[in-house]
């Protein structure tokens, strides 16, 4: 679900991005006067062609204003906009909580920090064989999270020598933490190897 999400987000992000660009590069294109620089004969509707163009052109800009609702409207459009973006940013803070619940009975919620079991859980996926660097992260609910793990492996290590040592990390986290099952994804890569001198 997470990463439907995460996909979902940067489909948005590069449509907007698309947006965006495609814009500047009409602005660009007409302050720069390149069409006619060019003598490029761009289509009769398109906007922007030479350099006295504007972007929104005066009878546009004017043509709402003296109507009451124009400002009320505008003012609230923004407003919505500038709380969706908010509520969207809070939204992916909270994907990953400070605090992670690890014991919970009917007396008492006991938390720990979420970076202390990121390290934790680094600090004995570092110890396998073969294994030259890592990263791990929580996200998710605090009470059932996910894990995030990011492995290194030296040159020559195949991932089936460290998938036994990595389950067992995963399961030791799972239930030092008390949770009933934890997803985990690992992403590996594989360091280059250090160059050699030759004499």
């Amino acid at each position: 679900m997470m990463r439907e999400h995460a996909k979902i987000h940067r489909t948005l992000l590069a449509l907007l991005g698309l947006v965006l660009m495609g814009g500047g590069l009409l602005v660009l294109a007409s302050g720069a006067d390149i069409y006619r620089r060019l003598n490029l004969m761009p289509p009769a509707s398109w906007p922007l062609t030479a350099s006295h163009n504007v972007l929104v052109p005066s009878a546009d800009q004017t043509r709402w204003t003296d109507m009451s609702w124009w400002w009320p409207a505008t003012i609230a459009v923004l407003a919505l906009l500038m709380l969706l973006a908010a509520a969207w940013l809070l939204s992916q803070h909270r994907r990953r909580p400070s605090q992670l619940t690890v014991a919970d009975s009917s007396e008492e919620t006991v938390t720990v920090s979420n970076h202390a079991l990121s390290d934790a859980l680094t600090t004995d996926l570092t110890m396998l064989p073969g294994v030259r660097g890592c990263h791990t992260l929580f996200y998710g609910k605090h009470t059932h999270p996910q894990a995030r793990i990011g492995l290194t492996l030296g040159p020559g290590t195949s991932p089936q020598q460290i998938m036994e040592g990595l389950h067992d990390a995963v399961e030791r986290a799972r239930q030092s933490a008390g949770w009933d099952n934890l997803p985990t994804r690992v992403d590996l890569s594989v360091a280059r190897h250090s160059p050699h001198r030759v004499e």
